[in-house]
Order: structure tokens, then sequence, then C-alpha cells
């Protein structure tokens, strides 16, 4: 069930409706102290589209989503823009990048899937590029209103990305709760 919540027109309806009022304008704060403006960018899992607004504002942004329902979505309203139809495990694009962003999406990953995803995202970053991910902090896993969450601690992901990544920073901010997110931002080794 898990796999498949953003697959189906009522579930995209009803998340781009719970998540209307939810950005990553702060995180893409902290990306613009590391990544210079008019860099080539990826955004994993661009959803409703909400950060790839204010990215492109800054960068040039490839979107890119797992959803077809997404995708469907963002098409109709930002026409004459580009969106990948992209597993965030596997990452398959011909194209590197100076960096690469998401916001709340390789949380969806089991551990070996993101790993997966920390290696293919080295090998499409151009050398010295930035990666800024954003993560529910805690352990465990479970499935929450029908989406697979697997939650992460500090230590996990310095562990999950140093073998690719310098982590520059990794900090710990409220997105609904006090400490309930995490924030990484790594540049390639």
């Amino acid at each position: 069930m898990g796999a498949d919540y953003y697959k189906t027109k009522e579930s995209v309806k009803k998340y781009i409706e719970l998540a209307k009022d939810v950005s990553g304008a702060k995180l893409i704060e902290e990306l613009k102290k590391y990544l210079p403006a008019k860099s080539e960018l990826l955004e994993i899992g661009s959803g409703p589209g909400t950060d790839w607004k204010i990215l492109n504002t800054t960068y040039h942004v490839t979107g890119s989503d797992n959803s077809k329902e997404f995708l469907n979505h963002l098409n109709k309203t930002i026409p004459n823009e580009k969106f990948l139809e992209l597993d965030a495990s596997t990452l398959k694009v011909d194209n590197s990048f100076d960096g690469i962003y998401s916001n709340k999406v390789l949380h969806h990953l089991k551990d070996g899937e993101l790993a997966n995803s920390v290696k293919r995202q080295y090998e499409i970053l151009k050398p010295e590029g930035i990666i800024c991910h954003s993560f529910w902090k805690g352990e465990g896993s479970e499935y929450f209103k029908g989406m697979f969450v697997n939650y992460h601690k500090k230590d996990d992901l310095k562990r999950m990305f140093k073998g690719y990544f310098e982590i520059l920073l990794i900090i710990t901010y409220q997105e609904f709760e006090e400490g309930d997110s995490l924030l990484l931002i790594g540049k390639r080794k």
C-alpha cells in the first residue's frame, strides 16, 4: 500500500491539500550558502511543485517524481518545464548536476535503497557537487497514513553518506514538532 500512496489521483489531491502550507524555503536558504546561483540542480520528488518554484528562482532546476499523477499535476500547473519520471533509489538520468535536493523524499526508501541512491547521487553529481536532503528524525520505520517512512538519526545519516560525501552540515530542525527533522548538506568527495 505504501509504495502506491502517490499513484492515485485521490491520494495526490489529498497530499497537495495536506501540504499546501508547507515549503522548504528555510532549507533552500541553507542550500544557497553552499551551492552558487545558476547551478544545475536536480530535485528528487518535486511532488506538488512548491519547492521547485522556490528553487527555480535561483537555480536551473530539473524536477522529478516517481508518481505519474504528480507528474501530471506538475505539467498542468508548471507548463513549459520538463519533469522527469525518476525512482529516487536508481536515479536513471544521462546528465550530471551541480546539486541534488530533496525535501522529505528519501525517507520513503528502505536502508538498502537509500544506500543505492547515495551511490547514484555521487555518480551523477559533478566534482564537488552539493547535496541537500531533509529527513524525519527518529528510529525504525512505519507506514504512516499509507506511506512508508524510514526514520533516521544524525549518526546513521553520517555513516550512510560519508563514503561519498563530505558532510558540510547536519542539523536538527522543526517542521511540525521541536526536533522532528534533520537537514543534511554534503559535498561530493
